[in-house]
């Protein structure tokens, strides 16, 4: 199975189990059930190191915020962060990301520290410096692996080291990125770190460098059901994001296809197109909110590259991004499907048996292929907006 197809072996069991003993309605019950639980999945994100090495600024942007916006974390040159602080993503209430404490003190315990910010309650943790790893983060590091929990340690402020390195004779950008690379990874092996991988990160230009880097092997590194909720979350400021988001939606139209088959075979007539309908409504929802379509995510995407809001909405094409209703919905489904959509599975969910399984079939065709058509359209114009933003810089 795909990586992002995270439906388990047990979900098609059950799936199959419904269908023998309980007929269609219960197998589109268990499908509909999983796809829901899918939704609630929570995600926590601890953000820690030492402080003023722009943890609460990388905080701000892994949720697509500049340090200005209402909701941003508090960001100085010093500590702002004394206690663990909670900050929920814009549109997706199931996603935490916790700014913690500065490390680094001189009578800095990792395990004591780990307990104070009740440790238990994250996915996995991202170790911030600005400079060389230090002990604190290392010591760190190795109470966190001890205590089965994932980290990545992440360089900041790499836009500034890249400044300070140009006034250098014969300055070549890839090759001091590869030095300061080099330089992270063999401190932290001369602190008996294993192997480790460094992330270099800027908070203010996160299409650049490691970022997206990073964004994609913690998802690879997560368990199957927490991936579609990060990537859902993630800020749309690359093109590889902008692609997984489009594979792991992709992945999912299958099972909310057969939701929408089965559910024809019931033979109530409008049963089905109303189903469709909300299906739609749905999950063309969910796109347009994880590719940053709607108004608050191009504006704060406007705010970080420096563009007018308005150039940005230019390149849109796609009329699902300007509203995405009941009544847009059944005159795309129409259009799409035909005018004799309705009336045609209408009258043969009145058929018994073979009409069930022909209005089953027209149903599953027309979802599948609306929710492909309106998933590529959407991520279509998500890139051309990054096109948009970044253009001078490509």
């Amino acid at each position: 199975m795909d990586d992002y197809d995270y439906i388990t072996s047990e979900e098609i069991e059950k799936i199959k189990v419904a269908m023998e003993s309980n007929g269609l309605e219960r197998a589109a019950a268990v499908i509909q059930a999983h796809l829901e639980s899918s939704d609630n999945v929570e995600l926590n994100i601890a953000i820690t190191g030492e402080s003023g090495s722009g943890k609460s600024t990388f905080v701000n942007a892994f949720r697509g915020l500049d340090d200005e916006h209402p909701e941003a974390a508090s960001s100085g040159v010093t500590e702002t962060t004394v206690v663990p602080t909670k900050y929920t993503y814009p549109k997706f209430d199931k996603v935490f990301i916790w700014d913690l404490p500065g490390i680094g003190t001189p009578n800095f315990k990792a395990e004591e520290y780990l307990e104070k910010v009740n440790f238990k309650t994250y996915d996995f943790f991202i170790i911030i410096a600005s400079e060389r790893f230090k002990s604190s983060g290392v010591q760190l590091a190795n109470e966190i692996q001890k205590m089965k929990k994932t980290f990545y340690f992440v360089r900041s402020k790499i836009d500034d080291s890249l400044r300070a390195a140009q006034r250098r004779k014969n300055y070549n950008e890839e090759e001091t990125l590869e030095l300061i690379q080099q330089d992270c990874v063999r401190g932290l092996q001369e602190l008996d770190i294993c192997s480790p991988k460094v992330f270099l990160i800027s908070s203010f230009e996160l299409n650049l460098y490691d970022f997206p880097k990073l964004e994609e092997t913690i998802e690879k590194e997560l368990p199957k059901h927490k991936r579609h909720v990060l990537l859902l979350t993630l800020p749309n400021m690359s093109f590889q994001v902008n692609e997984r988001k489009r594979k792991s939606f992709r992945a999912n139209i299958w099972k909310l296809a057969t939701v929408s088959c089965l559910v024809a075979t019931v033979p109530i007539p409008g049963l089905s197109v109303v189903c469709d309908v909300t299906i739609l409504v749905t999950e063309l929802r969910k796109y347009y909110k994880a590719f940053g379509l709607d108004d608050e995510s191009l504006q704060n995407l406007a705010n970080r590259v420096k563009k007018p809001i308005q150039e940005l909405k230019s390149v849109l094409k796609s009329p699902l991004t300007a509203e995405i209703s009941k009544d847009v919905v059944i005159k795309l489904l129409t259009k799409f499907a035909g005018a004799k959509y309705m009336v045609v599975e209408y009258v043969f969910t009145n058929i018994p048996v073979i009409g069930s399984v022909i209005a089953g079939s027209i149903s599953y065709k027309t979802t599948s292929m609306m929710l492909h058509s309106c998933l590529n359209e959407l991520a279509d114009d998500a890139s051309n907006v990054l096109k948009k933003a970044f253009e001078s810089e490509m």
